[in-house]
């Protein structure tokens, strides 16, 4: 938990940086935009549809038309920000991690080398099957939501994985060799699954949860580059441009 705690505390002291705000910013207004639109035009819809197949059929049966309706506004309000929240971690994935990872690399972690593969194919690719398998697996356990508290459980549970699954590797390809990415993915699965618990609770938060998809970028950033720089144990540096 001491490398998850220091990511933390070094993503909220980048917050000091106007730079970095620019960056946390435009996926949250993309975020808040999106969900205000879903929830204007399609919330409505959603909810009928919901009405019509169980178990809200099932409830209507039973006399409980208010429960059902509170139901289907909860199902149909977790789908929307399920929506927001993923478009807007693609968003983040695919361009503001570059941005942030490249001004991090030059300001805080000038002595990881980067020997990886500077692929946006390959990091788009891994960002884009992270997502089909988060709507996969939320679409799965859709069932459970409808059980008292695994309405909140479950998204916690696969926002983490999605922002485990999605941000470490992208993170991280640029800078870590495969060798080195298949150490750390194996050493930093716990670590990693938890920085992206503490994100995902932080999701559920007013406001603050409009902000989670690149500060979830920003804390995979802290913590991969400073997992590689333990790993190399200072075998690696950059000085003057070259890599030694």
């Amino acid at each position: 938990m001491a490398e998850v705690m220091l990511a933390l505390m070094r993503t909220l002291a980048s917050l000091r940086q106007g730079k970095i705000w620019a960056y946390v910013l435009l996926p949250a207004l993309f975020s808040l935009v999106l969900s205000i639109g879903l929830a204007v035009w399609g919330l409505g819809a959603l909810v009928e549809q919901m009405m019509a197949y169980p178990p809200m059929t099932f409830l209507v049966g039973w006399g409980l038309l208010w429960l059902a309706h509170i139901l289907a506004y909860l199902g149909g309000w977790m789908a929307i920000f399920a929506v927001a929240y993923l478009t807007a971690s693609l968003l983040a994935a695919l361009l503001i991690l570059p941005l942030m990872l490249k001004h991090l690399a030059q300001s805080e972690y000038q002595d990881v080398a980067p020997m990886g593969r500077d692929s946006f194919v390959a990091a788009a690719v891994n960002s884009i099957w992270a997502s089909i398998l988060f709507v996969g697996g939320w679409l799965v356990t859709l069932p459970l939501w409808l059980v008292p508290g695994f309405s909140l459980i479950v998204p916690m549970l696969l926002m983490a994985w999605l922002n485990h699954r999605t941000f470490a590797y992208d993170a991280l390809s640029m800078h870590a060799t495969d060798a080195e990415w298949d150490v750390l993915r194996a050493q930093g699965k716990g670590p990693m699954f938890m920085l992206g618990l503490s994100m995902a609770l932080l999701a559920h938060l007013p406001v603050v949860g409009l902000l989670v998809p690149a500060l979830a970028a920003l804390s995979f950033i802290h913590y991969g580059l400073e997992s590689l720089r333990r790993t190399r144990a200072g075998a690696l540096v950059t000085i003057v441009g070259e890599r030694i």
